[in-house]
């Protein structure tokens, strides 16, 4: 392995660790669904896994269609951008909605007073049947499906020099090393994430959990529509 090979995959690695632990919208929403909807690890790490695939396959893809029809970097950055700008709206919506679900939950769960016998008791417990959206099981797809048009932002510009040298190894290696470590640190850290909170109670943050995970996806959302994280 050349000089300049070792220094381009070097650089690959690191971007691809930075780029993911300083999106806290690549684990953040992961943890958050994860602890309100009391996903077992092995499911939280299967849907951050495809996710993850998805999220770096589309650039991937984008990046190569880019360089078979001979797309200026500046053009496919200017597409990466549009696509980060949906993603993001996106994970914004996504969060406000569930935290309003989550609002609206919690408040099904008030506590009931109520008379027998002459002693009032007081209870939590819904008033009513509440229909959980969350059983038709589609989160998951929904956080998929905003990943994939979350773009990889350096993913395409570090093709760009091997692309230049007509080297296609060196093109698919620098893409499978940035997307193995975008994927196992998004992975690493909320895995790590989900074994650090199972040291805090639950029980007192229960009725707020989905609210509470809601506001954790608006705000990572958020981040990126109006910081650009």
């Amino acid at each position: 392995m050349g000089t300049e090979t070792s220094i381009l995959l070097g650089t690959a690695v690191t971007i691809g660790f930075v780029h993911t632990v300083l999106g806290p919208d690549h684990y953040v929403p992961f943890i958050a669904m994860a602890r309100a909807r009391n996903w077992s690890h092995r499911k939280a790490m299967l849907i951050t896994l495809l996710s993850g695939i998805g999220h770096v396959s589309s650039s991937a893809i984008l990046g190569a269609l880019g360089l078979l029809f001979g797309a200026e970097l500046l053009k496919l950055t200017s597409l990466e951008s549009v696509r980060g700008d949906i993603a993001g709206w996106m994970l914004l919506s996504f969060g406000l909605a569930y935290m309003v679900y989550g609002v609206r939950r919690a408040l099904k769960k008030a506590p009931v007073t109520h008379t027998h016998e002459g002693i009032a008791h007081t209870h939590f417990g819904p008033r009513e049947h509440v229909h959980d959206p969350g059983k038709a099981n589609i989160t998951p797809w929904v956080i998929f499906t905003i990943f994939v048009f979350g773009p990889c932002e350096p993913l395409i510009p570090l093709l760009m020099y091997p692309a230049a040298r007509s080297d296609t190894l060196g093109v698919v290696t620098v893409a499978l090393s940035f997307s193995v470590v975008c994927i196992g640190t998004m992975m690493t850290l909320v895995y790590a994430s989900l074994r650090g909170l199972e040291w805090f109670p639950q029980k007192s943050t229960e009725r707020y959990s989905h609210a509470l995970a809601g506001f954790a996806v608006a705000a990572c959302g958020a981040g990126v529509v109006f910081l650009n994280l």
